[in-house]
């Protein structure tokens, strides 16, 4: 059986899919995960994966392409399945997707889906009301014949060596960028967190990407080792794998921290439901108003002067935080 698993968000979401892409890759020959470009990093990480086939989505991202006949027609060709999952977020539609895998002559399509599907779908399936995405990415795939092999935790690729990076003895990982301003803590209380945590006799490490050079030197300062810009995908999670915690918002590091096995400080803005995107399978703690009157909102700008669901969190939180996880390992 020739199987395929899209997944057409970002690096996070991909990271999600991972135990319902070892649920499939345990019955099938070979495993295809459909992803953005945005997703294709995590997807080279997952076990179970066979080929990554990258494609822009006109219906995904923050900053989605125009239609593109020529562009849609060479996706149908590159298609070879025979069985599809079609995996999406609580709030989207699968069927613009399973209209692509249809024309591509994928004989048997399941999703999640509240709408009609037509002759899309062949199991429309329906989620648990609060069900975290990796558990409803599970339950999607045990419902069209692929049940877990295993926990179904997060998980990646054994990831390299990374001590050029992180030196000699335990560290905590902060990092302080996010997908979306909302979902961020200020620079301010980043870097106050750093200095507060190198006292209570932390090492600290800051990471981020290569867009965040300005921000890990800030939040780092004097106190913190700045890593912006110099960790690839497997390199940060071999980081994250070598951390006693990880300090993050609602980003991708959350999961891939949770993927390495590393328990996290989840700075959470509710925008989105923490129930549903929250670290999975880790010891974690929570910090952030989960009744703040953004929640629920999914806003990408903090719609609330002041972004009072993450700044009201202090440094001596995230202390505290890191202290729990740590006496609790």
């Amino acid at each position: 059986m020739r199987a395929l698993v899209t997944r057409l968000d970002s690096f996070g979401d991909v990271l999600l899919a991972g135990p319902a892409v070892r649920a499939v890759a345990a019955r099938a020959d070979h495993v295809a995960l459909l992803c953005s470009p945005r997703g294709a990093p995590a997807a080279r990480l997952l076990p179970g994966v066979d080929e990554v086939l990258v494609w822009d989505a006109p219906w995904g991202g923050f900053d989605p392409p125009p239609v593109d006949r020529a562009d849609l027609d060479a996706l149908v060709e590159r298609i070879d399945a025979d069985t599809a999952l079609v995996l999406t977020s609580f709030h989207q539609s699968p069927l613009p997707t399973a209209l692509v895998l249809r024309l591509a002559g994928v004989g048997y399509i399941a999703a999640d889906c509240a709408d009609y599907p037509g002759s899309l779908l062949d199991l429309r399936h329906q989620r648990a009301e609060h069900a975290h995405e990796a558990e409803a990415a599970l339950e999607l795939a045990a419902a069209a014949g692929f049940p877990s092999p295993d926990d179904g935790r997060l998980r990646v690729t054994d990831p390299p060596a990374a001590s050029d990076l992180t030196g000699a003895g335990p560290y905590v990982v902060l990092h302080p960028g996010a997908s979306v301003p909302a979902r961020a803590w200020s620079p301010a209380r980043c870097a106050e967190a750093v200095r507060e945590l190198a006292a209570a006799g932390h090492r600290v490490l800051v990471t981020g990407g290569p867009g965040e050079r300005e921000l890990t030197a800030h939040v780092a300062g004097a106190h913190g080792t700045d890593l912006g810009g110099r960790t690839e995908a497997p390199q940060l999670a071999a980081v994250l794998a070598g951390a006693d915690a990880v300090v993050t918002g609602n980003t991708a590091p959350a999961h891939l921290a949770a993927a390495v096995g590393t328990p996290v400080v989840s700075l959470f803005a509710p925008v989105v439901p923490a129930e549903r995107w929250g670290p999975h399978g880790v010891p974690h703690v929570l910090l952030g108003d989960q009744y703040a009157p953004c929640a629920g909102s999914r806003a990408r700008d903090c719609p609330v002067p002041g972004h009072p669901c993450l700044d009201t969190v202090t440094a001596t939180d995230v202390v505290a935080a890191v202290d729990k996880l740590l006496g609790e390992r």
